[in-house]
């Protein structure tokens, strides 16, 4: 089984980190993501690939930048998976649960936020879901570790852990060759909580108004498989 990491943010590199699978990137391929057909000639001797790009400029209100890389270039990732025989792992966002009236598993429909990050990784998710021969979506949320700043939020609350936490889920979930769509993350805490496991010095606040205060996610498929 080889595995393709395309990316190298927090998340890829942790990955990589954790098993020095190969990976391309930008900065070290000069890979456009938007143009994704740069990116084809690296990935036919892989079995799977593994998409940690997204553009996660949040708030971010260029429409464009958002559909081209999160969906676009995603869908067309999917396809040629498709005609190529590969496995594509797909990362998504908690996001895209954001502020939905109850806990939603994998089976629920997503109530997006009001933002074009979590709208067009929830697109993304959908072309996947409906068209891809063998794939693996993962919706979580990470943070750097230790955590970088000295404020931290109290008022949005998650399943989102540290970014080796949520790496080590994900790369055993590839390896036991699982299918389909899995919420992953850790129990429900706040930014807040979380950060003080690393930082127990650093100060509470209150998030900025259009910040999704929930982004919950049932997370007992995950559990009940580890």
């Amino acid at each position: 089984m080889k595995v393709l990491i395309l990316g190298d943010g927090l998340l890829g590199k942790e990955i990589k980190k954790q098993t020095n699978w190969d990976s391309i990137s930008r900065s070290t391929h000069n890979i456009d993501f938007k143009d994704v057909v740069s990116c084809y000639r690296y990935l036919k001797d892989y079995d799977i690939i593994l998409n940690c790009i997204a553009h996660t400029d949040t708030y971010d209100k260029n429409k464009e930048d958002h559909w081209d890389i999160n969906f676009k270039a995603v869908s067309r990732l999917c396809d040629w998976c498709n005609d190529n025989d590969k496995k594509l792992v797909h990362i998504s966002t908690d996001f895209v649960y954001a502020n939905s009236s109850n806990i939603p598993s994998e089976n629920d429909i997503p109530v997006h936020a009001e933002n074009w990050y979590s709208y067009t990784k929830l697109l993304g998710d959908g072309y996947i879901e409906l068209k891809a021969k063998d794939y693996l979506i993962i919706r979580c949320g990470h943070k750097p570790t230790p955590f970088p700043y000295t404020e931290a939020y109290t008022d949005i609350i998650g399943n989102f852990d540290y970014v080796n936490v949520i790496a080590n889920k994900i790369i055993n979930l590839i390896k036991s060759k699982k299918g389909g769509i899995y919420n992953v993350g850790t129990e429900t805490k706040s930014i807040y909580e979380l950060a003080q496991k690393t930082v127990p010095s650093v100060k509470p606040s209150n998030s900025k108004k259009n910040m999704p205060k929930d982004v919950r996610m049932d997370c007992k498929k995950l559990n009940n498989e580890s």
